[in-house]
């Protein structure tokens, strides 16, 4: 927002719910991790269950070059973006495998037998998880950077949910 007066930029700070509505509308998010040669990597995922903004689960197949990494260095970022909007968010932290029966049925969706014949306990099949330690945040209007104790206060007492079908039935 211009401001008259000093002839700058007034920057004007996105809410902790004007975020958890940008990773609800993403829809995808982009993993940024570093593969066992040292290189840095992307990888696009669909991204829709989360636990407020620290935690967010992604089903992808075990023997992607990505969980391969992952499971040797579990640091990297995880991005959400709107385009349409010109907001982000980077969020860092760390990435876990999950193996667990309770975690691949809970993002089971009808249909995924096309990528995993096996079912739910097809070994091609995990699920990871990401614990954000902090993140940065732009809009046109601003930016700025959220802390872990941030994350952790907005995050207490929720639980995983599905956002894209809470956030597509609003």
């Amino acid at each position: 927002m211009y401001d008259d007066k000093s002839g700058f930029m007034e920057e004007k700070q996105m809410t902790k719910d004007d975020i958890l509505n940008l990773v609800d509308r993403s829809l995808f998010a982009t993993i940024g991790y570093t593969d066992e040669f040292g290189r840095p990597n992307v990888r696009r995922v669909f991204c829709t269950w989360h636990k407020g903004l620290g935690r967010h689960l992604i089903s992808t197949n075990t023997s992607s070059a990505h969980v391969q990494s992952l499971k040797k260095n579990g640091n990297a970022c995880l991005y959400f973006s709107d385009d349409e909007s010109f907001e982000g968010l980077c969020l860092f932290g760390t990435f876990r495998v999950h193996f667990e029966k309770e975690y691949r049925e809970l993002l089971w969706h009808e249909g995924d037998e096309k990528y995993y014949p096996k079912g739910v306990e097809d070994e091609d099949y995990c699920i990871l998880e990401f614990i954000a330690e902090s993140g940065r945040y732009y809009r046109y209007d601003g930016k700025g950077d959220i802390s872990a104790s941030e994350i952790e206060t907005f995050d207490k007492g929720r639980e995983f949910e599905d956002r894209y079908a809470i956030f597509r039935i609003n």
